[in-house]
């Protein structure tokens, strides 16, 4: 609150610049009762107006400080969700510890945009799921309406009734307030055409190639360019369509692990929907620091399980989102113009992302696919894990029992 009130001021550029004037600027249109349609900064669901439209349940402040306070005050409400929830049977703290560090290494950002919120959503929804399978549902509907992203939250579901009811009712919930949506305001699906358009940010996975290439006298530009910080030249739209090509490939594996896997246990909920998430944000065409929020909050989720199995790529990601602060806002000059800082920063912390994941995909396979499978069936030799062993490390065998145990 200190830094989005530039009490104390970080370095680089100001990341509260995008809620006093652009949100703002939304803010002033929705309460017409029309989106933004002629605005292509508009990327976002129709329940994204919600949260733009939020600030206004407090009169008595401007915009702006209103806006943070929400934000401080839904970072507050995670992090009691976070200690209740860590005092159940099967579960403990970690989870907290995880979402204060994240939410702390990120800095302002995390309060300078509406990502905390929906955050916020897909960690009740995960939360819920165990015991309130149709609140579950629900949330995660709300969730992708609000940033689609929590469409993943579901990937995990175990088969049969269970998966027949949670997605049934998300299917219902979404498409109840979508219809609402458009019913009612104009410009509701507008987000759809603007996101097809975007290009590769700066900061994203295949920007790397063009901050090395220009290095070598490639002649594009950066600008800002759909409501992002974006590459402008030639083979930009090849790189931003292999891009595309890896999110498929991402779909692909998801397909074929949810295909294979044999035990889906209490953790493979929130374990498959960190593993969806990271797959892709790391092969996503933007790489946004405020992304960073959605993996915190999942990885909080993840490792407050004491049979969870994700904890190295939890670690991972903290570690990607401390280095995300020093690119973003800190070193976002040097970022833009590609010099050996930038590009170090970016190396560092998309290698990070990378890594985180491949990790949680290989301990997701390894905890549902090699070690349920049946006596007999052949694989690769590995590590056993107790039941009890810890939760930075891919199960063996072992590890089906152990999470069954917090069903």
């Amino acid at each position: 609150m200190l830094c989005v009130f530039k009490v104390l001021v970080t370095p680089g550029p100001d990341v509260t610049g995008d809620i006093s004037v652009i949100y703002r600027g939304w803010y002033e249109i929705l309460r017409t009762g029309a989106f933004p349609a002629d605005d292509v900064a508009w990327q976002y669901p129709p329940a994204a107006a919600a949260a733009v439209l939020a600030p206004g349940l407090l009169p008595f402040l401007d915009y702006a400080p209103a806006f943070f306070a929400l934000a401080c005050a839904t970072d507050a409400g995670v992090l009691a969700l976070f200690l209740y929830a860590g005092r159940r049977p099967g579960r403990r703290p970690a989870g907290a510890w995880v979402w204060v560090t994240g939410v702390f290494l990120l800095g302002p950002t995390a309060y300078a945009r509406y990502d905390l919120l929906v955050t916020a959503v897909a960690v009740a929804a995960l939360f819920a799921a165990g015991r309130r399978p149709r609140t579950a549902a629900a949330l995660a509907a709300v969730g992708a309406l609000l940033k689609v992203w929590p469409a993943l939250l579901l990937c995990g579901t175990t088969r049969g009734h269970r998966t027949r009811v949670i997605w049934g009712t998300a299917l219902l919930t979404c498409g109840a307030l979508a219809g609402a949506g458009v019913a009612t305001m104009p410009g509701a699906l507008a987000f759809l055409s603007f996101q097809r358009d975007r290009g590769t940010e700066v900061e994203s996975l295949g920007a790397l190639a063009f901050h090395v290439a220009r290095c070598f006298g490639w002649d594009g530009r950066v600008l800002l360019h759909y409501g992002s910080v974006e590459f402008v030249g030639p083979y930009v739209s090849l790189v931003s369509g292999l891009a595309l090509v890896l999110s498929g490939a991402a779909l692909g594996w998801l397909v074929r692990w949810r295909l294979r896997a044999r035990e889906l246990t209490a953790t493979a909920l929130p374990d498959t929907a960190f593993t969806a998430v990271l797959l892709f944000t790391t092969t996503s065409r933007v790489i946004s620091p405020q992304y960073m929020i959605w993996l915190v909050g999942l990885a909080a989720v993840c490792v407050s399980a004491r049979a969870g199995r994700q904890g190295w790529p939890a670690a991972l990601v903290l570690a990607a989102t401390g280095v995300t602060f020093a690119e973003f806002p800190v070193g976002f000059a040097h970022v833009v113009a590609g010099d050996g800082t930038g590009i170090a920063l970016l190396v560092l912390r998309n290698g990070l992302l990378v890594a985180a994941t491949l990790l949680s995909c290989r301990c997701l396979w390894r905890s549902t696919v090699t070690a349920a499978a049946p006596a007999g069936h052949h694989r690769a030799p590995g590590p056993r894990s107790a039941p009890g062993s810890g939760p930075g490390t891919c199960p063996g065998s072992g590890s089906a029992q152990a999470s069954s145990s917090v069903r």
